[in-house]
Protein backbone atom coordinates (compact mmCIF):
# COMPACT_ATOMS: atom_id res chain seq x y z
CA UNK A 1 0.00 0.00 0.00
CA UNK A 2 1.40 3.41 -1.00
CA UNK A 3 1.98 5.90 1.73
CA UNK A 4 0.19 9.21 1.41
CA UNK A 5 3.20 11.17 2.68
CA UNK A 6 6.81 10.01 2.53
CA UNK A 7 9.85 11.74 3.97
CA UNK A 8 12.92 11.78 1.75
CA UNK A 9 15.77 12.08 4.24
CA UNK A 10 18.36 11.30 1.57
CA UNK A 11 17.24 14.32 -0.46
CA UNK A 12 17.50 16.52 2.62
CA UNK A 13 21.01 15.28 3.31
CA UNK A 14 22.07 15.91 -0.27
CA UNK A 15 20.56 19.42 -0.34
CA UNK A 16 21.10 20.40 3.27
CA UNK A 17 23.39 23.39 2.75
CA UNK A 18 21.50 24.86 -0.19
CA UNK A 19 18.22 24.48 1.76
CA UNK A 20 19.83 26.12 4.79
CA UNK A 21 21.12 29.11 2.83
CA UNK A 22 17.80 29.65 1.02
CA UNK A 23 15.90 29.17 4.26
CA UNK A 24 17.94 31.81 6.08
CA UNK A 25 17.59 34.17 3.10
CA UNK A 26 13.81 33.99 3.00
CA UNK A 27 13.77 33.90 6.80
CA UNK A 28 15.46 37.31 6.84
CA UNK A 29 12.65 38.69 4.67
CA UNK A 30 10.00 37.12 6.92
CA UNK A 31 11.72 38.63 9.95
CA UNK A 32 11.67 42.18 8.60
CA UNK A 33 7.96 41.93 7.78
CA UNK A 34 7.29 40.22 11.12
CA UNK A 35 8.61 43.29 12.92
CA UNK A 36 5.57 45.24 11.73
CA UNK A 37 3.23 42.68 13.30
CA UNK A 38 5.32 42.59 16.46
CA UNK A 39 5.49 46.35 17.03
CA UNK A 40 1.78 46.95 16.43
CA UNK A 41 0.78 44.00 18.60
CA UNK A 42 3.12 45.15 21.35
CA UNK A 43 1.56 48.62 21.48
CA UNK A 44 -2.10 47.94 20.62
CA UNK A 45 -2.54 44.18 21.23
CA UNK A 46 -3.79 44.15 17.65
CA UNK A 47 -2.90 41.86 14.75
CA UNK A 48 -2.60 44.21 11.78
CA UNK A 49 -3.55 41.85 8.96
CA UNK A 50 -3.28 44.74 6.49
CA UNK A 51 0.49 44.76 7.05
CA UNK A 52 0.98 42.28 4.19
CA UNK A 53 -0.50 44.89 1.83
CA UNK A 54 1.74 47.57 3.35
CA UNK A 55 4.61 45.32 2.29
CA UNK A 56 3.37 44.70 -1.26
CA UNK A 57 2.77 48.43 -1.88
CA UNK A 58 6.46 48.93 -1.10
CA UNK A 59 7.34 46.18 -3.56
CA UNK A 60 5.34 47.92 -6.30
CA UNK A 61 7.10 51.20 -5.54
CA UNK A 62 10.49 49.52 -5.84
CA UNK A 63 9.63 47.88 -9.15
CA UNK A 64 8.30 51.14 -10.60
CA UNK A 65 11.36 53.06 -9.41
CA UNK A 66 13.83 50.58 -10.83
CA UNK A 67 11.92 50.31 -14.10
CA UNK A 68 11.95 54.09 -14.49
CA UNK A 69 15.71 54.02 -13.89
CA UNK A 70 16.20 51.62 -16.80
CA UNK A 71 16.32 48.27 -15.00
CA UNK A 72 14.63 45.33 -16.68
CA UNK A 73 14.67 41.55 -17.12
CA UNK A 74 18.41 41.46 -17.89
CA UNK A 75 21.50 42.36 -15.86
CA UNK A 76 22.05 46.15 -16.01
CA UNK A 77 25.21 47.40 -17.73
CA UNK A 78 26.21 49.71 -14.89
CA UNK A 79 29.15 50.10 -12.53
CA UNK A 80 28.65 48.74 -9.01
CA UNK A 81 28.38 52.19 -7.46
CA UNK A 82 25.70 53.19 -9.96
CA UNK A 83 23.73 50.05 -9.13
CA UNK A 84 24.15 50.76 -5.41
CA UNK A 85 22.92 54.33 -5.82
CA UNK A 86 19.88 53.19 -7.82
CA UNK A 87 19.03 50.51 -5.27
CA UNK A 88 19.33 53.06 -2.47
CA UNK A 89 16.92 55.36 -4.30
CA UNK A 90 14.53 52.46 -4.93
CA UNK A 91 14.51 51.34 -1.30
CA UNK A 92 13.88 54.91 -0.15
CA UNK A 93 10.79 55.10 -2.38
CA UNK A 94 9.74 51.64 -1.23
CA UNK A 95 10.08 52.60 2.43
CA UNK A 96 8.18 55.85 1.89
CA UNK A 97 5.36 54.06 0.03
CA UNK A 98 5.01 51.41 2.74
CA UNK A 99 5.25 53.95 5.57
CA UNK A 100 2.57 56.19 4.00
CA UNK A 101 0.33 53.17 3.43
CA UNK A 102 0.80 52.08 7.06
CA UNK A 103 -0.05 55.61 8.23
CA UNK A 104 -3.22 55.67 6.10
CA UNK A 105 -4.26 52.22 7.36
CA UNK A 106 -3.91 53.38 10.96
CA UNK A 107 -5.79 56.65 10.41
CA UNK A 108 -8.61 55.13 8.33
CA UNK A 109 -9.11 51.64 9.76
CA UNK A 110 -8.08 51.88 13.41
CA UNK A 111 -8.20 55.41 14.82
CA UNK A 112 -12.01 55.84 14.43
CA UNK A 113 -12.49 52.53 16.26
CA UNK A 114 -10.17 53.60 19.09
CA UNK A 115 -12.06 56.87 19.47
CA UNK A 116 -15.34 54.96 19.80
CA UNK A 117 -13.84 52.34 22.13
CA UNK A 118 -14.77 49.49 19.80
CA UNK A 119 -14.27 45.86 20.89
CA UNK A 120 -11.05 44.18 19.81
CA UNK A 121 -12.88 41.86 17.41
CA UNK A 122 -14.04 44.91 15.45
CA UNK A 123 -10.40 45.98 15.00
CA UNK A 124 -9.61 42.54 13.62
CA UNK A 125 -12.48 42.69 11.14
CA UNK A 126 -11.43 46.19 10.10
CA UNK A 127 -7.85 44.98 9.52
CA UNK A 128 -9.02 42.16 7.27
CA UNK A 129 -11.34 44.53 5.40
CA UNK A 130 -8.54 47.05 4.86
CA UNK A 131 -6.35 44.26 3.53
CA UNK A 132 -8.93 43.36 0.88
CA UNK A 133 -9.51 47.03 0.00
CA UNK A 134 -5.82 47.58 -0.74
CA UNK A 135 -5.55 44.29 -2.65
CA UNK A 136 -8.38 45.11 -4.99
CA UNK A 137 -7.41 48.72 -5.46
CA UNK A 138 -4.11 47.36 -6.79
CA UNK A 139 -6.03 44.80 -8.86
CA UNK A 140 -8.15 47.53 -10.48
CA UNK A 141 -5.03 49.61 -11.11
CA UNK A 142 -2.54 46.96 -12.30
CA UNK A 143 -4.66 43.93 -13.19
CA UNK A 144 -4.18 40.27 -12.20
CA UNK A 145 -0.77 39.70 -13.80
CA UNK A 146 2.57 40.09 -11.99
CA UNK A 147 4.82 43.00 -12.82
CA UNK A 148 7.72 42.35 -15.25
CA UNK A 149 10.85 40.98 -13.64
CA UNK A 150 13.52 43.44 -12.56
CA UNK A 151 17.08 42.15 -12.28
CA UNK A 152 19.14 44.40 -10.02
CA UNK A 153 22.67 43.04 -10.54
CA UNK A 154 24.66 40.01 -11.59
CA UNK A 155 24.36 37.65 -8.66
CA UNK A 156 27.84 36.19 -8.21
CA UNK A 157 28.92 33.32 -5.98
CA UNK A 158 31.11 34.55 -3.10
CA UNK A 159 32.22 31.25 -1.54
CA UNK A 160 30.97 27.70 -1.05
CA UNK A 161 30.07 25.53 1.94
CA UNK A 162 30.13 21.77 1.48
CA UNK A 163 30.00 22.18 -2.26
CA UNK A 164 27.07 24.63 -2.12
CA UNK A 165 27.72 28.05 -3.65
CA UNK A 166 26.76 31.01 -1.47
CA UNK A 167 25.64 33.96 -3.58
CA UNK A 168 25.90 37.66 -2.88
CA UNK A 169 22.14 38.26 -2.53
CA UNK A 170 21.82 35.67 0.26
CA UNK A 171 24.69 37.21 2.22
CA UNK A 172 23.27 40.70 1.73
CA UNK A 173 19.73 39.80 2.83
CA UNK A 174 20.70 37.82 5.94
CA UNK A 175 23.30 40.39 7.02
CA UNK A 176 20.93 43.31 6.47
CA UNK A 177 18.12 41.57 8.38
CA UNK A 178 20.39 40.95 11.38
CA UNK A 179 21.79 44.50 11.33
CA UNK A 180 18.33 46.05 11.09
CA UNK A 181 17.01 43.85 13.89
CA UNK A 182 19.87 44.99 16.13
CA UNK A 183 19.21 48.61 15.17
CA UNK A 184 15.48 48.36 15.94
CA UNK A 185 16.15 46.51 19.19
CA UNK A 186 18.57 49.22 20.34
CA UNK A 187 16.19 51.94 19.17
CA UNK A 188 13.40 50.46 21.30
CA UNK A 189 15.71 50.11 24.30
CA UNK A 190 17.71 53.34 24.25
CA UNK A 191 15.85 56.20 22.56
CA UNK A 192 13.17 58.49 23.97
CA UNK A 193 10.65 57.32 21.38
CA UNK A 194 11.57 53.71 22.12
CA UNK A 195 10.95 54.27 25.83
CA UNK A 196 7.58 55.75 24.92
CA UNK A 197 6.75 52.67 22.83
CA UNK A 198 7.69 50.39 25.73
CA UNK A 199 5.68 52.50 28.19
CA UNK A 200 2.52 52.40 26.05
CA UNK A 201 3.00 48.66 25.46
CA UNK A 202 3.27 48.05 29.20
CA UNK A 203 0.51 50.32 30.50
CA UNK A 204 -1.06 52.85 28.08
CA UNK A 205 -3.13 54.64 30.75
CA UNK A 206 -0.22 55.20 33.11
CA UNK A 207 2.03 56.19 30.19
CA UNK A 208 -0.51 58.86 29.20
CA UNK A 209 -0.64 60.18 32.76
CA UNK A 210 3.15 60.42 32.72
CA UNK A 211 3.06 62.67 29.65
CA UNK A 212 3.54 60.16 26.84
CA UNK A 213 1.58 61.10 23.72
CA UNK A 214 -0.17 57.82 22.96
CA UNK A 215 -1.39 58.86 19.52
CA UNK A 216 2.13 59.87 18.50
CA UNK A 217 3.48 56.51 19.71
CA UNK A 218 0.84 54.58 17.78
CA UNK A 219 1.51 56.49 14.56
CA UNK A 220 5.26 56.07 15.00
CA UNK A 221 4.85 52.33 15.52
CA UNK A 222 2.88 51.89 12.31
CA UNK A 223 5.32 54.05 10.36
CA UNK A 224 8.38 52.18 11.66
CA UNK A 225 6.75 48.90 10.70
CA UNK A 226 6.03 50.33 7.25
CA UNK A 227 9.64 51.46 6.79
CA UNK A 228 10.91 47.98 7.63
CA UNK A 229 8.35 46.43 5.28
CA UNK A 230 9.74 48.66 2.50
CA UNK A 231 13.23 47.28 3.11
CA UNK A 232 11.87 43.74 3.09
CA UNK A 233 10.15 44.55 -0.21
CA UNK A 234 13.51 45.38 -1.82
CA UNK A 235 14.92 42.02 -0.77
CA UNK A 236 11.76 40.23 -1.90
CA UNK A 237 11.99 41.77 -5.38
CA UNK A 238 15.69 40.91 -5.39
CA UNK A 239 15.00 37.27 -4.56
CA UNK A 240 11.67 36.80 -6.40
CA UNK A 241 11.78 39.21 -9.39
CA UNK A 242 8.45 38.00 -10.78
CA UNK A 243 6.55 37.91 -7.49
CA UNK A 244 5.05 41.40 -7.40
CA UNK A 245 1.29 41.15 -7.95
CA UNK A 246 -1.79 42.30 -6.10
CA UNK A 247 -2.07 39.08 -4.06
CA UNK A 248 1.69 38.77 -3.59
CA UNK A 249 1.73 39.95 -0.01
CA UNK A 250 -0.90 37.60 1.38
CA UNK A 251 1.02 34.34 1.76
CA UNK A 252 4.23 36.09 2.73
CA UNK A 253 2.30 38.13 5.28
CA UNK A 254 0.88 34.99 6.87
CA UNK A 255 4.39 33.52 7.01
CA UNK A 256 5.71 36.70 8.61
CA UNK A 257 2.87 36.58 11.15
CA UNK A 258 3.77 32.94 11.84
CA UNK A 259 7.39 34.00 12.34
CA UNK A 260 6.30 36.67 14.83
CA UNK A 261 4.19 34.14 16.77
CA UNK A 262 6.96 31.52 16.65
CA UNK A 263 9.58 33.84 18.06
CA UNK A 264 7.21 35.56 20.50
CA UNK A 265 4.86 38.19 19.15
CA UNK A 266 5.62 41.55 20.69
CA UNK A 267 9.29 40.60 20.97
CA UNK A 268 11.70 42.31 18.54
CA UNK A 269 14.39 39.68 18.92
CA UNK A 270 11.73 37.00 18.60
CA UNK A 271 10.81 38.34 15.15
CA UNK A 272 14.36 37.67 13.91
CA UNK A 273 14.56 34.26 15.56
CA UNK A 274 11.11 33.26 14.33
CA UNK A 275 11.78 34.46 10.79
CA UNK A 276 15.06 32.57 10.42
CA UNK A 277 13.63 29.42 12.01
CA UNK A 278 10.52 29.50 9.83
CA UNK A 279 12.61 29.94 6.70
CA UNK A 280 14.65 26.88 7.62
CA UNK A 281 11.62 24.79 8.60
CA UNK A 282 9.80 25.65 5.37
CA UNK A 283 12.77 24.79 3.17
CA UNK A 284 13.63 21.58 4.99
CA UNK A 285 9.96 20.57 4.88
CA UNK A 286 9.59 21.04 1.12
CA UNK A 287 12.67 18.89 0.46
CA UNK A 288 11.57 16.18 2.87
CA UNK A 289 8.10 16.08 1.31
CA UNK A 290 9.40 16.28 -2.26
CA UNK A 291 7.67 19.41 -3.56
CA UNK A 292 7.92 23.20 -3.20
CA UNK A 293 4.12 23.24 -2.90
CA UNK A 294 4.50 21.91 0.64
CA UNK A 295 6.38 24.99 1.86
CA UNK A 296 3.26 26.99 2.68
CA UNK A 297 1.56 23.97 4.26
CA UNK A 298 4.53 23.36 6.54
CA UNK A 299 4.55 27.00 7.64
CA UNK A 300 0.82 26.95 8.43
CA UNK A 301 1.22 23.72 10.39
CA UNK A 302 3.98 25.43 12.40
CA UNK A 303 1.57 28.28 13.20
CA UNK A 304 -1.10 25.86 14.44
CA UNK A 305 1.37 23.85 16.52
CA UNK A 306 2.87 26.96 18.15
CA UNK A 307 -0.57 28.35 19.01
CA UNK A 308 -1.54 25.01 20.56
CA UNK A 309 1.70 24.22 22.40
CA UNK A 310 3.35 27.56 23.21
CA UNK A 311 1.20 30.52 22.13
CA UNK A 312 3.61 33.00 23.77
CA UNK A 313 6.35 31.88 21.36
CA UNK A 314 9.93 30.77 21.95
CA UNK A 315 11.19 33.91 23.68
CA UNK A 316 7.82 34.66 25.16
CA UNK A 317 8.23 38.19 26.51
CA UNK A 318 6.30 41.15 25.12
CA UNK A 319 7.41 44.63 24.12
CA UNK A 320 6.40 46.19 27.40
CA UNK A 321 8.82 43.97 29.34
CA UNK A 322 11.89 44.99 27.34
CA UNK A 323 14.50 46.65 29.53
CA UNK A 324 17.15 49.11 28.47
Amino acid sequence: MDQWITLDWDALGANFWSATVDGLTFGGIYALVALGYTLVYGVLNLINFAHSEVFIVGAYAIVFTLTSLGFGPSVPNLAWYQIAANLLLAVIFGMLASAITAFIVERVAYKPLRVKGAPRLVFLISAIGMSFVIQYLIFVWRGPNPEPSVIMFENKAIFDIGGTLIYFDSILIVTAAIVMMIAVDQFIRRTKLGRGIRAVAQDPDTATLMGVNRERIIISTFVIGGLLAGVAALFYVMKVPSGVLYLGGFVLGVKAFTAAVLGGIGNVRGALLGGLLLGLIGNYGQILLGSAQWTDVVCFVVLIVVLMVRPEGILGSNLGKVRA
